[in-house]
């Protein structure tokens, strides 16, 4: 295959996806939002720092159950770690 032909398919590809956004985006409000001169796009301006992510909670069905199934499991390891009883000395 021609690979000028192929860039130049895919360039006017990126050019009519370009145009399209464009269209859309001129639908939506644009207060708030910059103009990013080489696309021809919009950026929406930030207003505020992103928060840092916080850890995910669980609820108390889900607490409850990790509990039991946690008391469960060192439960077995302290009857297999017990150790066996000796014989009775002489």
């Amino acid at each position: 295959m021609d690979i000028k032909r192929m860039l130049a398919d895919l360039t006017a590809e990126r050019d009519r996806i370009d145009r399209a956004i464009a269209a859309l985006q001129a639908l939506e409000p644009t207060s708030g939002q910059s103009t990013d001169k080489r696309r021809g796009t919009t950026k929406k301006a930030s207003t505020a720092p992103k928060a840092a992510r916080g850890r995910r909670g669980m609820s108390p069905a889900a607490r409850k159950r990790m509990s039991e199934m946690m008391k469960k499991r060192w439960a077995e390891r302290r009857r297999e770690a017990k150790p066996k009883p000796r014989a009775a000395a002489a």
